[in-house]
């Protein structure tokens, strides 16, 4: 079974895709931009500003499916330029703790923004904060 998360927190696909799905006990986290969730248009023109601001939309869904950045387990990262490998990498590592998620960074032609990332992670089920089918 598969649910779907819907949330006002991050961007609204801009395609046939859902923002994230829980499956069992793991949360998908569709690929993220710096986009703001309100408005659509891009946050920031640096790298920093832009992962800053896609991190957030990945909070927003994982808030909305009953995680939360802790317990990511993988993430994918798409660079529009790999000279920004260590700005970037700067500003992720100020959103996970320790043991940090394994991921993959590579380099993509990516149109108009400079970072895009998905993930996945472990929602625990069963608690009082388990918010049932994840869709809000």
């Amino acid at each position: 079974m598969k649910n779907q998360v819907v949330t006002d927190q991050a961007p609204s696909p801009a395609g046939a895709y859902s923002q994230g799905i829980v499956t069992g006990n793991l949360i998908f986290v569709a690929g993220q931009g710096p986009i703001d969730p309100s408005g659509g248009g891009i946050v920031g023109e640096t790298i920093e500003e832009q992962t800053a601001s896609t991190l957030d939309n990945i909070r927003g869904v994982l808030e909305a499916a009953g995680s939360n950045m802790a317990e990511v387990v993988k993430a994918t990262v798409h660079l529009a330029d790999l000279a920004d490998f260590r700005a970037f990498d700067r500003v992720y590592a100020q959103y996970f703790p320790e043991p940090r998620p394994v991921r993959t960074t590579v380099g993509s032609g990516l149109i108009g923004i400079k970072v895009e990332i998905d993930v996945i992670a472990v929602r625990q089920t069963g608690t009082k904060d388990d918010p049932g089918d994840a869709s809000r």
